[in-house]
């Protein structure tokens, strides 16, 4: 790691001898290293004389996972032991083993939630959607545009989006705002839209605007991408689209012409594998159901004319009937039980 950092900056202009000064290194050392991929020091030799031995180690995390110790910090927990009389580490020691032992987390109340965001089930339209705001390159490095885009979770459908220099609360309201007007003032009560933990989403004006409208805002857990799943997909789709300008785009204005091309694509012509291989606005005005019934019908016709060429029942053409974010249980298993 340190090797390929050393290479980085001297790639980018700086000598290796001022590049090995700032990390504390001689280039000699570096040179010496090679292609090998460690960081070529070999460590201490033999284990301190002062090292904890393995059951006094053990000892130490059955006092410190104790329930009388196990809601405090080691800064705590040492002198409760030695009005006790009982000594067994220091507090690094403490802080050292626990953190080898993969314990070293936060104790007591101040431990974060864990918990998974909670389940939504959607059986059309309008009941679940998704949403984040994803960077768009430009041709300037170090600077971007933002991406803010929302999808329908049961059709897939892209419902509103738009490109800011920015990111902020306020923008984000007001595309909600515009999805609404869109929609021919389509009524959000009891919508629910989910996103994930940042600034722009549980901003005061975004939190404001949902309340009014009566949409249900539904969050990630910190850190987490795989929370809001149906986003990230749809961002990956767009920036793995042959078309995507790789070295960025040269404004805010190409950046919104493209994204306005490639909408019209996604939900007008681009087969989505979730959801059948229908487009995903014919999905969302129900015009999937004729075009899947035709394809079962036209591959019913070619099974009856040549029945030597299928082994077995023709394709089904299955219409997903249920689309869960964040499935506490298996609902494709339910249903194939019902």
């Amino acid at each position: 790691m340190i090797r390929l950092l050393v290479e980085e900056a001297v790639a980018n202009g700086a000598r290796l001898e001022t590049a090995c000064n700032v990390l504390g290194l001689r280039a000699r050392t570096i040179q010496r290293w090679g292609d090998d991929e460690s960081d070529g020091r070999c460590g201490p030799r033999r284990p301190p004389a002062n090292r904890l031995s393995d059951s006094e180690r053990r000892k130490l995390i059955r006092v410190a996972t104790s329930p009388e110790y196990r809601d405090l910090s080691p800064k705590q927990i040492v002198p409760q032991l030695a009005d006790r009389g009982m000594y067994l580490a220091s507090e690094s020691t403490f802080y050292r083993v626990l953190h080898d032992a993969r314990l070293q987390r936060p104790r007591g109340r101040a431990r974060p939630p864990v918990h998974r965001p909670r389940e939504h089930v959607a059986d059309g339209p309008w009941q679940v959607a998704s949403w984040d705001i994803t960077y768009l390159k430009s041709l300037v490095r170090g600077e971007f545009f933002y991406l803010y885009l929302v999808e329908d979770v049961w059709s897939r459908k892209i419902l509103g989006w738009d490109v800011h220099a920015v990111e902020s609360a306020e923008l984000a309201a007001k595309l909600i705002e515009q999805i609404r007007v869109d929609a021919k003032d389509q009524d959000l009560t009891g919508w629910v839209l989910h996103s994930d933990n940042g600034s722009p989403m549980k901003g005061a004006t975004m939190l404001a605007t949902l309340q009014r409208l009566g949409v249900v805002p539904s969050f990630s857990r910190p850190r987490v991408s795989d929370d809001n799943p149906f986003a990230e997909a749809l961002f990956k789709t767009l920036k793995y689209c042959p078309e995507y300008p790789v070295r960025g785009f040269g404004s805010i204005d190409a950046a919104k012409a493209w994204v306005a091309r490639f909408v019209d694509w996604y939900n007008l012509e681009h087969l989505h594998s979730g959801i059948g291989y229908v487009t995903p606005a014919d999905r969302h005005a129900g015009a999937d159901i004729g075009r899947l019934k035709a394809r079962r019908e036209l591959y019913k016709r070619e099974r009856t004319r040549h029945p030597e060429r299928w082994s077995g029942a023709p394709r089904a053409w299955h219409r997903p009937t249920i689309v869960t974010l964040n499935p506490e249980v298996d609902h494709k298993a339910r249903d194939a039980a019902a």
